[in-house]
């Protein structure tokens, strides 16, 4: 990892720094779904729709004992209905607590649990740490390195080497692609990611196209941050469509 984000991190494994809950989450991986939002990102994304989640301990604190005693009322649903999501913010944040979270809720109740992560930060946990996931759902917002850059204010790379590393785990993966018009919605930059896609094979589950939106500006004017997209549409369901088609077009399942 980056040594200058070192201080950045959360490194307990006790407790965490959580922004918020929901219990009866549909998007966030299969079935309904318990999130865990935690706090703290390094990325700096113009679309960002939880920017109040960018400062770690801003965020509640939480223990192991405080999560198991969230889920153990919905665990006998979530069972069958879908399961438990770790999201942010940047999960990967507070990896060592995180991934602690995740084994005691698999431990004790034995549900699916899901990881929602950019993967920029992998490289502080070993392959171990993984165990404890059924599914990794990896957002990757561009494919080409500058814009990916101009747009989230880290570098690509290491985001490409996650998914590599998930190739090597044979993790089971979503894509997570965020459809931005005049920013991530070229034919032929949907085209290189769908071939990129492709390229990682069979772990690959399906890929989620997600229009952009701007239900989370008004955040930004009450933090008072100025939201450079305000002025940006939201793809039309068509063109929503056509992206997942080419995605389509290389063999892969998108939604």
């Amino acid at each position: 990892m980056n040594e200058t984000h070192l201080q950045d991190v959360h490194k307990h494994s006790s407790h965490g720094f959580l922004h918020s809950m929901e219990s009866g989450a549909a998007v966030d991986g299969p079935g309904m779904r318990f999130v865990f939002f935690m706090s703290g990102c390094l990325f700096r994304c113009l679309y960002c729709h939880n920017p109040d989640t960018w400062k770690l301990h801003n965020g509640t604190y939480i223990d192991i004992d405080a999560v198991l005693k969230e889920i153990k009322g919905y665990a006998s649903f979530l069972k069958f209905a879908g399961g438990v999501t770790f999201s942010g913010g940047e999960p990967m944040m507070q990896a060592e607590f995180v991934g602690e979270a995740a084994q005691a809720i698999k431990d004790r109740f034995g549900l699916h649990v899901a990881l929602d992560t950019q993967g920029y930060l992998h490289t502080n946990v070993d392959d171990a740490w993984f165990d404890a996931f059924d599914l990794v759902m990896l957002d990757i917002k561009h494919i080409d390195p500058d814009k990916y850059k101009a747009l989230t204010a880290q570098a690509l790379q290491p985001t490409l080497d996650f998914a590599q590393r998930m190739v090597r785990l044979k993790q089971k993966t979503r894509i997570r692609y965020v459809l931005v018009p005049e920013w991530s919605d070229a034919q032929d930059e949907i085209e290189r990611m769908a071939d990129y896609v492709a390229s990682l094979g069979d772990i690959i589950e399906m890929v989620e196209v997600l229009p952009f939106h701007q239900l989370g500006s008004s955040k930004w004017d009450q933090l008072g941050m100025e939201y450079k997209l305000k002025d940006l549409r939201t793809p039309s369901p068509s063109e929503t469509e056509a992206a997942r088609e080419i995605f389509r077009s290389r063999g892969l399942i998108a939604t």
